[in-house]
């Protein structure tokens, strides 16, 4: 029997995991299919591989694994709507090729994090870029079609250079707490030039996270992409500033903004999941900030994280969030003490509870952008990161 899944449980493991399976009856991986699967799946438009995986896999999203176990598909991200993938336990999955006049389903849904492959990027440096000193006729914005003027390139400057406008968003930092509380973060707004500022920006991606002040790492500057452009005039005849011609209908270009080179290659378009290649100290890794000024994160929604390539983490790397369980005052013990009065021996520390998980999409040095991919309850800035696979 055929069976269609509904949007929410049809994306990103299914394909993968379902034909794998089958190949690898007997094994290990037997043991992790759902009871009561189909005998086949009909692949749907808007499906992604992890929740088409999580329908029928008691773990999935280890699709890769038992993907590549199937010798009869060559590549798990070239699955196309109306592919059907046989589910049948014994001997081998079976992959029966459907139309191919749509596009292929992906790990991960792209529209979903488009903006933040394309826009957001984090710099452990800003203070050193080029940057935007004046615009055409003196404006107070440039947008697309107009020129603006760049102070910084030097001999970089080439006519025919093609440079992304940035512009700071946030600073990141993070230290430690001291007793069990773990790890502190904090989040500096900045204005368009890239200095602190205590006055809140329109064009913010990220609500407040928690505070903190002093001795902290940093870990680096957020920036967003406003609009790019072409060199047309190098710092040639006494004129000490670049012309840029702006290109892109997007953002509209301020005094003080920076630019990079545009990458070639700016992102993934493809992620397998696996585990952290590192067991992390615990509260090292957390959520530092959830995007479209939410307070709270569920599935589909992006995340910054505190960890990111210093720390063994690439893209595809998968974690579970975690809720850090509260430290209550055991009140048959200490009935009526008020709280803040009572010591650590009247305390008592709750578990850990499960929130759902997260996939890394992008990576920085020490940050990295996440997904959430499923979720049971609503994840908070400071919620903990840890193996996919963990008890507690």
């Amino acid at each position: 029997m055929a069976v269609k899944l509904t949007d929410a449980a049809r994306k990103l493991h299914t394909a993968f995991i379902t034909a794998a399976l089958t190949a690898v009856a007997g094994l290990a991986f037997a043991q992790e299919f759902r009871a009561n699967h189909p005998d086949t799946y009909v692949v749907q438009k808007g499906d992604t591989l992890w929740d088409i995986a999580g329908r029928f896999l008691q773990k999935p999203w280890l699709w890769p694994e038992i993907w590549q176990a199937n010798p009869q598909v060559k590549n798990p991200h070239l699955i196309y709507p109306g592919d059907v993938l046989s589910l049948a336990y014994l001997n081998r999955a079976q992959l029966q090729p459907g139309p191919r006049n749509e596009a292929p389903i992906t790990g991960v849904p792209l529209e979903q994090v488009e903006a933040f492959l394309k826009d957001m990027r984090i710099y452990e440096q800003i203070d050193d870029l080029p940057y935007v000193v004046g615009l055409e006729e003196d404006r107070t914005l440039a947008t697309r079609g107009q020129s603006v003027y760049v102070r910084g390139l030097g001999a970089n400057a080439q006519p025919g250079q093609r440079f992304a406008v940035m512009r700071p968003v946030q600073l990141y930092t993070m230290g430690m707490r001291r007793g069990n509380n773990g790890a502190l973060t904090n989040r500096d707004r900045l204005d368009h030039t890239g200095r602190r500022t205590d006055y809140p920006a329109d064009d913010r991606t990220w609500n407040e996270i928690m505070l903190a002040r002093g001795g902290m790492e940093k870990l680096g500057y957020e920036m967003r992409r406003v609009n790019a452009g072409v060199i047309t005039l190098g710092e040639v005849g006494g004129i000490e500033a670049a012309t840029l011609k702006l290109d892109e209908q997007n953002y509209e270009v301020r005094v003080g903004d920076k630019l990079v080179p545009v990458e070639s290659i700016p992102y993934d378009l493809q992620f397998f999941p696996h585990p952290p290649k590192n067991q992390f100290p615990y509260r090292k890794a957390q959520i530092l900030a959830v995007a479209d000024r939410s307070n709270i994160a569920g599935s589909r929604d992006v995340v910054a994280l505190s960890v990111g390539a210093r720390d063994g983490v690439d893209n595809g790397t998968v974690f579970s969030i975690w809720r850090v369980g509260s430290n209550v005052v055991d009140r048959v013990q200490v009935p009526r003490r008020d709280s803040e009065l009572v010591g650590n021996g009247g305390k008592v520390r709750l578990p850990d509870e499960f929130a759902g998980h997260v996939m890394v999409f992008r990576t920085f040095d020490k940050i990295s952008y996440g997904l959430v991919m499923d979720s049971v309850k609503p994840a908070h800035t400071g919620y903990e990161l840890k193996h996919p696979d963990s008890p507690y």
